[in-house]
């Protein structure tokens, strides 16, 4: 006797979210502004110490994001979310142009 006979699909599917979610996450912070501060942190201080702590800030910031998009989800529409982060990210792209790169 097995598990139920939704158990066999599951696990493919969760090993998908799993990867998927390694990935954007992996890619997107490539590079970026707190992996750059990172760095320059681990330089100056103990590694052990920045990287828990650097772990645990990710870990929250990623969970708090997981958790407000699960219920924005349930109020507005996958359609709204991209635009509104479109918007946004079209917005601070052009703040960012009008300061330049000396702000």
């Amino acid at each position: 006797g097995g598990g139920g006979g939704g158990g066999a699909d599951a696990e493919p599917a969760a090993r998908t979210v799993l990867l998927q979610a390694f990935t954007l996450t992996f890619l997107a912070e490539w590079g970026d502004r707190s992996q750059i501060a990172t760095i320059a942190l681990g330089a100056a201080e103990e590694p052990v110490g920045v990287t828990l702590g650097a772990i645990i800030g990710h870990s929250l910031c990623t969970g708090l994001a997981v958790v407000g998009g699960k219920m924005l989800a349930s109020r507005i529409s996958e359609r709204m979310v991209l635009g509104i982060g479109g918007g946004l990210f079209l917005l601070f792209a052009a703040i960012s142009l009008l300061q330049g790169p000396d702000a």
